[in-house]
């Protein structure tokens, strides 16, 4: 379970462990539509193994994969080539969607950063009375204005793109839960332990030798 703390924290926290380069003062435009919809791929793209995560940003459990489990996943597979991770929005519920939306329009080297960001702020954007204003600090804190949020959650095409992304991996995957995970193919529900991804990820590295 994530504390709760209070969101000019949660901003700290995240400069710090992100070391991304975000600034109050940055200005950053949204992403073009083709840019925004790019998979972002996190590690060797030429790495054996491949995991694809189907998570809603505003869901607890996917929050706690990423707290708990994803930082020793990507420093012994990730980190070392031997595996990528493909981040696939899968969101439940409008303000998960408007969350996603804002990630994608950051474009696709500002998107983790958004991604963990909104992860570590769950508790605060997804309880507030009003989370699209929630969810507006955190895009200010990243560059993007108001108007620039706005002029995002206001393209269909991206919804269309995102809702469409979820509904193939529902139909062909049969992905009805997040998190959930494909490891070069093999499914993967739940947010499991650091174990249990261990040994999915190295049957699926021994078949690839």
């Amino acid at each position: 379970m994530l504390r709760y703390l209070p969101m000019k924290t949660v901003f700290t926290v995240f400069l710090i462990i992100a070391g991304l380069a975000f600034a109050a003062s940055a200005r950053a435009e949204i992403a073009k539509f083709e840019d925004s919809i790019k998979p972002v791929v996190v590690g060797n793209a030429d790495a054996p193994v491949t995991i694809i995560e189907f998570a809603s940003l505003g869901c607890p459990h996917c929050a706690n994969f990423h707290h708990d489990t994803y930082p020793q996943i990507k420093k012994d597979y990730i980190d070392t080539g031997k595996a990528k991770l493909v981040f696939t929005d899968f969101p439940l519920g409008t303000p998960a969607l408007a969350a996603a939306m804002i990630a994608r329009c950051s474009g696709p080297q500002r998107y983790m950063g958004y991604i963990d960001i909104f992860f570590r702020a769950q508790a605060q954007w997804s309880r507030a009375d009003n989370p699209l204003n929630a969810l507006k600090k955190i895009a200010r804190f990243g560059g993007m204005s108001n108007a620039d949020v706005d002029a995002c959650l206001a393209q269909q095409n991206l919804i269309d793109h995102i809702q469409s992304t979820a509904r193939k991996a529902s139909e062909e995957h049969k992905i009805n839960s997040t998190p959930s995970f494909l490891v070069n193919g093999t499914k993967v529900s739940g947010a499991q332990s650091y174990n249990e991804f261990r040994t999915v990820i190295d049957a699926a590295l021994k078949k690839a030798q």
